[in-house]
């Protein structure tokens, strides 16, 4: 599986994650569940995601992240409750729309990336690995917010990569149609 085909499947059920998440009372959404500092509820993750996606796409790999004064915040402690649901997800889709263009252009994902822009002995990674890392990261934070759902007694979205992938069918030879060729044995 390559990069590009994975980012389309994450969009896809980032999506129909999102529609779900509209349907919920907003007192759902800032329901304190986890316990600690930084991210308590649904709205804290969501909100982190889309900044790790923006941060290390954009600002690491490319060195342009969003104008910080059309969704400026707190990317430390997000306290996302402070925020409308609807602001959360028009971020998410400016930061979607700019990795879609990015991954179309067709990187180098061999490309070199260092992680720590202004430290000359920063580690490097390659594009690849920084953007299976973003994704990785979407995907377990997307099953912490699935949990939260069901914890809040609702049922979440089937967000599985089989819902979104294309079926690939057998290859059937020409005039095969599963009868055999028709002849008898005594042919």
């Amino acid at each position: 599986m390559n990069v590009r085909e994975y980012y389309t499947y994450l969009a896809a059920a980032r999506e129909q994650l999102w529609n779900f998440l509209r349907a919920l009372p907003e007192s759902d959404l800032n329901a304190p569940l986890i316990e600690g500092d930084r991210f308590r509820n649904i709205k804290d993750l969501l909100l982190h995601t889309i900044d790790v996606e923006d941060h290390w796409v954009h600002n690491v790999a490319r060195g342009d992240g969003l104008d910080s004064s059309a969704f400026q915040h707190d990317w430390v402690r997000p306290q996302a409750e402070q925020y409308q649901l609807g602001w959360i997800l028009d971020y998410g889709r400016a930061v979607r729309q700019r990795t879609e263009a990015f991954l179309d252009a067709g990187p180098d994902l061999g490309g070199l990336v260092k992680l720590v822009q202004d430290d000359p002995a920063s580690a490097t990674v390659s594009l690849d690995q920084l953007l299976w890392h973003v994704m990785t990261h979407e995907v377990r934070h997307t099953a912490q917010i699935a949990l939260l759902v069901r914890q809040l007694g609702h049922t979440p979205p089937w967000l599985d990569y089989l819902r979104f992938a294309r079926p690939q069918m057998p290859e059937i030879a020409a005039g095969d149609d599963g009868l055999g060729d028709g002849l008898g044995a005594e042919d």
